[in-house]
């Protein structure tokens, strides 16, 4: 080979060289740009996600939950003792006696010498204890200096007493929640539907029981040129509520699928889903829930089950 020839072939070389190492800087780049991206969506969710484990982890958060017992007619004694017919993972070993009567009214007698308040105040006698359902919400039935706390919840044509205590092994124990990257890709905007006044849905909770809740309308979006559409819940708050499931749910996300509030449909119908804030239910965190499902519907689960939505 010449001379010339072996300066054009360094020359080739050094050309593909250079190629290479511009590819090279323009993926590392790309990684460091994606990265960054990460980084700065991480901190935008960080208040959000601090202030939810916050809500788990409050001495009567979900974690705290230590026991759920339904109330059949008639007197049950409650207690940490193991004679009591509700026994208590913690408190006093006697606390007192809960009798529900044929019309639903659950009655409260202490047991003697046992501090206890009722919504904060001292408790020195009988009371009749106001459910969930009540307006107001549930009587607060406390106990060990506060820790411990009692109320009444009412499930279809059931009640129950659950109790919590800050001193709970979940809530000790408690160990964060995972979630995937997610992104801002996953803000989705959506079109409400509404159906006719006064339309229900029946719901199936975890627990096996179903309940008709207020179904108001439908939300439908378009992802990867596909139309999903979720049916809305209205629990009477200041947003929306969706039970959602997916193809993931039992594979990498809790298996009962998980919920999502938003905000209610603008005038035009317009409304923004944030798939980033899906959250795992509280049977996710307790065993005492009674966490609905995602609804069925005639084409099967109404959910996005075509799409990947893999927040929790």
């Amino acid at each position: 080979m010449g001379k010339l020839g072996a300066v054009a072939l360094l020359c080739i070389a050094g050309t593909l060289a250079l190629g290479a190492c511009n590819r090279e800087d323009d993926a590392a780049a790309a990684r460091r740009a994606a990265e960054a991206r990460a980084r700065a969506f991480a901190a935008h969710e960080k208040p959000w996600r601090d202030e939810r484990v916050a809500a788990l982890t409050a001495p009567d958060g979900w974690t705290s939950v230590i026991g759920l017992y339904w109330i059949d007619r008639g007197a049950h004694y409650a207690g940490s003792a193991p004679g009591n017919g509700f026994v208590l993972a913690k408190g006093p070993a006697q606390l007192g006696m809960f009798d529900l009567d044929k019309s639903g009214t659950v009655r409260f007698v202490p047991a003697k010498g046992v501090a206890l308040t009722l919504d904060g105040a001292p408790l020195n006698g009988p009371t009749i204890l106001r459910t969930d359902a009540a307006d107001t919400g549930p009587n607060k039935l406390g106990f060990d200096d506060g820790k411990g706390v009692a109320t009444i919840i009412s499930r279809g044509d059931r009640v129950a007493l659950r109790v919590k205590h800050a001193d709970a092994d979940a809530r000790a124990q408690f160990k964060g929640i995972d979630y995937w990257p997610g992104g801002p890709e996953w803000k989705v905007d959506a079109h409400f539907v509404p159906h006719a006044a006064g339309t229900t849905l029946p719901i199936v909770n975890i627990v096996n029981m179903v309940e008709q809740v207020p179904n108001p309308g439908a939300v439908e979006f378009t992802r990867d040129g596909k139309t999903h559409r979720l049916e809305v819940l209205d629990q009477g708050e200041p947003t929306l509520f969706l039970v959602y499931a997916d193809r993931t749910s039992g594979h990498g996300s809790y298996p009962a699928g998980r919920y999502l509030d938003i905000a209610r449909p603008a005038a035009d119908g317009k409304v923004v889903i944030d798939f980033n804030r899906g959250e795992n239910p509280p049977c996710a965190f307790t065993a005492f829930a009674t966490c609905p499902l995602p609804p069925r519907g005639r084409g099967g689960w109404r959910s996005a089950a075509a799409g990947r939505w893999r927040m929790r």
